[in-house]
């Protein structure tokens, strides 16, 4: 509904609301179309997935936010435990962190009790609002940079930004930011489970939180490193990035690697770690030999690590400038 029609509507129900006979059936179809108009529509239903014996994810097959797809593009993640359903990372809208309550319902019988927002992009947490809504007093949990960073600038950015990207299909979405900072090595128990925290710096943003779950060898790395998609790297550092793949292959006993965009595999963190080897790697030589921006981006285009997966890499062709100028800042700052 535009806005013309908006007033036109409301005006309809005024006189509908002050007619003496009105059947309540139109009364409540004019409602309905008024509160799409303040909050976006219905998600349509995404299904709910096992991956691991604790684990079970909401896939989403888009990188980025349309208005088509209403801003699920962001993986949805629920760790079964016997104190009940841990969500790490909860969507980019109450609209499709409602998609998400209604699949769980139909496989669990039992509460969500915990959120882990990954880092502070709200494709991650701006669903938080339906499930804070579905389940009081559910603990909300984040870095505490994440957790200033929602309840600062970054909070009612990603709110408008999601809204502007969807042609305002997550309109009423509140921002309900994390209360409960982790730390990295810390560990939550949840009865048969128990959640193992990990923080390695600066990587796709200075506050990534990455979930082990100990009893599965599986690791939730939000966006860490995706899979077959290129990350947004304007808040985080390509060698940091670097630095954390190893940590994680040291420190997380896992076989299998989650993350917040594409499917879960053993070879996820490989993935990511080529295609940003050949960026940096060539933005360092480039740094070094002297060579202008424009060059660099011409040896990254050669590089075998990138060039190999160049095609099957969402957003690749739209982003690789923008991402080749990131590195190449990088680089040159870490050269002085």
């Amino acid at each position: 509904m535009d806005r013309r029609r908006f007033f036109h509507t409301g005006t309809a129900l005024a006189a509908l609301l002050a007619a003496e006979f009105t059947p309540w059936h139109r009364v409540g179809a004019f409602a309905r179309e008024l509160d799409d108009f303040v909050r976006g529509p219905t998600v349509k239903d995404h299904p709910l997935r096992q991956v691991a014996k604790h684990v079970w994810m909401i896939y989403s097959p888009d990188g980025f936010p349309t208005p088509e797809n209403q801003g699920m593009m962001c993986n949805i993640t629920f760790v079964d435990t016997a104190k009940g359903l841990v969500v790490v990372d909860s969507g980019a809208s109450v609209q499709i962190g409602e998609m998400a309550i209604r699949q769980i319902k139909k496989q669990f019988a039992k509460p969500v009790v915990a959120i882990i927002n990954t880092h502070y992009h709200g494709d991650h947490w701006l669903g938080n609002d339906a499930f804070a809504a579905a389940y009081k007093d559910v603990a909300i949990h984040a870095h505490p940079g994440t957790m200033a960073e929602i309840q600062g600038m970054q909070g009612k950015m990603w709110q408008t930004l999601m809204e502007q990207w969807t042609n305002q299909a997550t309109l009423g979405t509140r921002i309900v930011p994390p209360t409960l900072p982790l730390a990295h090595g810390q560990e939550l128990a949840f009865g048969d489970v128990t959640l193992r925290l990990h923080h390695y710096g600066k990587a796709h943003t200075p506050y990534d939180i990455c979930v082990e779950v100990v009893e599965d060898r599986l690791t939730c790395i939000g966006d860490v490193a995706m899979d077959r998609r290129i990350a947004n790297m304007d808040d985080g550092s390509y060698a940091g990035s670097l630095a954390a793949y190893d940590s994680l292959e040291k420190n997380a006993a896992s076989k299998l690697w989650l993350p917040g965009h594409g499917q879960p595999s053993a070879g996820v963190l490989a993935w990511n770690r080529g295609l940003f080897e050949g960026i940096y790697r060539s933005c360092e030589q480039a740094v070094k030999d002297g060579l202008p921006m424009e060059e660099a981006k011409s040896l990254v285009l050669k590089d075998d690590r990138v060039a190999s997966r160049a095609r099957e890499t969402k957003g690749f062709d739209t982003n690789i400038g923008k991402y080749v100028s990131l590195a190449y800042l990088e680089a040159e700052a870490a050269a002085f």
